[in-house]
């Protein structure tokens, strides 16, 4: 589904360098434009890492699928600009600008009925991080430029059968030494795992909750001596807990 500039302005959709996370894949099976996708309205970034948006990003649309998928398998989140992928031909910042650097991560949060949970009190732990690799220079959001929108990660295969959402964010740092500059995109997707495993998390975070303003990965300035964003060639950390491990 594409819009013309007329309909981005209607639908609240900022003529900016922004994105969303809108599709998904099992396995290499593209499952459909939001199908099974919990997505905002718009491509505007929240900055506030208290405000609810930071569960699944701003009121939007929700989808009455549930996307089945099995532990082990290899899930693809795709991004664009704007529902739809590009907000106009040639769309130099679709999937999102190439200035917007920062980590992807992912999370999941265990619920009874994945398509009527409510996101109220979730309790979320974290399954893949893609975020700076100091000797190539690169960021997560390069990889996923790279890949045309696409980042790609596995459901563990510890992780528990039944119902889930699974959060993805893109966090962007090109303007986080600034008050409130950090840029946080996210969508979720409604998901039904199946398979033999039994790892129940002993620590989990909420959202809003899991983030402060002040945590070293979201308050920072990614640019080195020569005022490239290149983190001056330290490891960054992302924020959040580290990822599962089986």
């Amino acid at each position: 589904m594409k819009f013309s500039l007329t309909s981005l302005l209607a639908y609240g959709l900022a003529v900016e360098a922004h994105t969303i996370f809108q599709k998904v894949s099992v396995n290499g099976k593209d499952q459909g434009q939001l199908t099974g996708i919990r997505a905002p309205n718009n491509n505007n970034p929240i900055q506030d890492v208290t405000n609810q948006g930071m569960i699944c990003g701003a009121s939007g649309t929700k989808s009455n699928t549930v996307i089945k998928v099995a532990s082990g398998d290899r899930i693809g989140a795709y991004w664009g600009h704007v529902i739809g992928g590009a907000q106009m031909p040639n769309d130099a910042d679709n999937p999102i600008a190439k200035s917007h650097k920062g980590p992807v991560m992912a999370y999941l949060a265990k619920v009874d009925n994945a398509a009527s949970a409510s996101l109220s009190g979730l309790k979320w732990f974290k399954i893949w991080q893609d975020t700076f690799d100091p000797s190539a220079k690169i960021w997560g959001v390069d990889n996923l430029i790279k890949n045309q929108g696409w980042v790609y990660f596995s459901i563990p295969q510890c992780v528990k059968a039944g119902d889930y959402l699974l959060r993805v964010e893109v966090l962007a740092l090109h303007s986080a030494s600034k008050p409130n500059g950090a840029q946080f995109y996210q969508s979720c997707a409604q998901i039904s795992v199946s398979g033999s495993g039994s790892f129940t998390p002993s620590e989990t975070v909420t959202f809003p909750g899991a983030y402060k303003q002040s945590d070293p990965g979201i308050s920072t300035s990614i640019y080195g001596l020569a005022g490239q964003p290149d983190n001056g060639g330290k490891p960054y950390q992302a924020p959040g807990p580290s990822p599962i491990s089986c």
